[in-house]
């Protein structure tokens, strides 16, 4: 890792592992258009993550952590 890279974690409560995917989200009644916020999840926390926002109709994607670079 890079001296200018932070390391990323999961966004599930109480998980400290490296996140891998970038769960890209947006509730339509508050975010206008294509806006998009982000949750992180690591490999174990993908599905649980996933599921809680497609229940609420909110997951719009789920791409790699690489898919920026």
């Amino acid at each position: 890792m890079g001296g200018d890279q932070v390391p990323v974690q999961c966004s599930a409560k109480g998980c400290r592992r490296s996140a891998r995917w970038q769960l890209r989200w947006s509730n339509p009644r508050i975010h206008a258009g294509d806006r998009r916020k982000t949750w992180l999840a690591c490999d174990e926390h993908r599905g649980s993550l996933s599921e809680f926002l497609s229940a609420r109709g909110f997951l719009r994607e789920v791409v790699p952590m690489d898919a920026d670079a």
